[in-house]
């Protein structure tokens, strides 16, 4: 397994948890990922993310484990089509009963086909996948105030059921850039790189 140059670790601010993620953002992103989180149940998340050179998503490789059950999914976008995995072993939607929630969905997704035309992933409670569309737009040097509206793959934890979302990236200068959707807006900090550095009510940069 290669080495990787940078590394970047977040606090989360919605829950107890964190992510670290070991990056390479010199022809593209490869990075290779944990988030620990305790809602709605503790669990462990582990990811490999590939991007080709423009910053569009090429392959994602997710698996989440708790007590008594693990499950992975694999994302892969060629030719402008989207395939998607799963596995499950063990029983999540006990553990969520146990602790008073709703079941959850199963892993992956039936119809890839309702992805065609989006390029981007997005991994619930990660700021990492933020940075996906905000380097493939460009965002750091857009013109302020326009609106770019995007399809993304989003990757629901812990039960790693993947849904169409619909995303509003704007560009707001200084280094900051909103991120929108039905139901939330959130006015994101970015570095130089257009990692985040603060995403408001989800996580910091430590």
């Amino acid at each position: 397994m290669s080495t990787l140059p940078v590394s970047l670790f977040w606090l989360r601010k919605d829950t107890t948890g964190t992510e670290h993620a070991l990056v390479d953002a010199r022809h593209g992103l490869y990075a290779r990922g944990h988030q620990l989180a305790v809602d709605p149940i503790a669990y462990t998340c582990r990811y490999e993310l590939q991007t080709d050179p423009a910053w569009a998503t090429a392959r994602l490789d997710v698996s989440a484990e708790g007590a008594g059950w693990v499950r992975s999914v694999r994302l892969e976008l060629a030719a402008g089509r989207w395939r998607v995995t799963a596995t499950e072993q063990g029983d999540l939607d006990a553990a969520l009963t146990a602790a008073g929630h709703a079941r959850a969905g199963l892993p992956g997704m039936e119809d890839p086909d309702l992805l065609y035309g989006a390029f981007d992933v997005d991994l619930s409670g990660s700021p990492l996948t933020n940075t996906l569309p905000i380097r493939r737009l460009d965002l750091a040097k857009a013109e302020n105030g326009v609106a770019h509206r995007l399809s993304v793959a989003w990757v629901l934890l812990p039960s790693l059921e993947v849904v169409q979302a619909d995303q509003i990236y704007t560009a707001l200068g200084e280094g900051r850039v909103r991120c929108a959707g039905e139901t939330f807006s959130a006015d994101l900090t970015v570095d130089d790189d257009g990692f985040v550095r603060d995403y408001p009510g989800l996580a910091g940069l430590v």
